[in-house]
């Protein structure tokens, strides 16, 4: 049952994360990318801080280095994704990004030994493609803000990697609010150091922006924290990679693009990889089963 929450907690992050995508573009109409990092995070860990002000006197070092780890890996990813997005395509920018999702396994295999989950991996590629088929306009040049996305998803890789082994341990709420900490004083240090310390009040500006940290950054993170707790790395970052689709949904819905069939091929193949990566072992399991009782008889 835990289990299903923590998928259902994943998907929802996905949503949100999607639906983000249209108020980050009118956001960045009125701020900085790095001023808007910094904000979010900021808001994200007061509002944690808030609610979950009791669960601070449960601090110790493990968690907190821990959470700091989280954050420094968050904002770096986030700060990659940003700079790289300013020498490439919007698409390619997502595509690379998305490449976290093959990434995840190989971090278990290669620094832990773990084992590769043969169907999970599977799926994880066919996330990538849904992925690439979704977003992607194909060109064969290779700029400075492709490598510099490619660091971004190594990072987010490693993100959730961690977040999956440090939440095993750890209290879910403290690791979300120490990363939302880390993240905001590191986001403030470079807004101050850029020289963007001047922030525009125009209404619709600030509307967008505190939805990206409300929603986008303090509910979606602790949603993705929490149910972390229950669901493999890897099979998180396959149900978060449905970002992209409901990100072009919201756009649609919105009537900032029309659904072409490109894009539901996309979605249909990262669906199909989520379902994959839920049911295939379960079915392997029962036809495994079937057949040695079979052989027995």
């Amino acid at each position: 049952m835990k289990k299903y929450i923590g998928e259902i907690g994943l998907l929802i992050t996905a949503i949100i994360w999607g639906s983000g995508f249209v108020m980050s573009a009118t956001a960045l109409g009125h701020y900085s990318p790095y001023q808007i990092l910094a904000v979010r995070f900021m808001i994200g860990a007061v509002l944690l801080g808030i609610v979950f002000n009791k669960r601070l006197r449960q601090v110790d070092k493990s968690v907190l280095w821990k959470g700091s780890l989280l954050g420094l890996m968050l904002y770096t990813a986030f700060a990659l994704q940003t700079v790289g997005l300013q020498f490439t395509t919007p698409s390619k920018n997502a595509f690379l990004t998305g490449v976290n999702v093959v990434i995840v396994p190989f971090i278990a295999f290669m620094i832990y030994k773990r084992k590769l989950d043969t169907y999970e991996l599977f799926g994880a590629v066919l996330a990538l493609v849904g992925v690439a088929v979704l977003s992607l306009q194909w060109s064969s040049s290779v700029n400075v803000g492709d490598v510099l996305t490619v660091g971004c998803a190594v990072m987010f890789a490693f993100h959730i990697f961690y977040t999956a082994k440090f939440v095993r341990t750890e209290d879910a709420v403290l690791l979300t609010l120490l990363q939302m900490a880390v993240a905001a004083v590191i986001g403030c240090m470079a807004v101050i150091l850029l020289g963007e310390t001047s922030f525009s009040m125009n209404l619709t500006g600030i509307s967008s922006l505190l939805y990206l940290a409300v929603f986008s950054t303090t509910i979606a993170f602790l949603m993705q924290t929490v149910g972390q707790k229950y669901v493999s790395e890897t099979k998180a970052a396959i149900i978060l990679s449905t970002e992209s689709v409901w990100g072009m949904a919201f756009s649609i819905a919105l009537a900032y693009e029309v659904l072409t069939f490109r894009m539901f091929v996309g979605a249909v193949l990262i669906f199909t990889a989520i379902v994959l990566s839920e049911t295939k072992p379960r079915l392997f399991k029962k036809q495994s089963l079937r057949k040695i009782k079979e052989h027995k008889v």
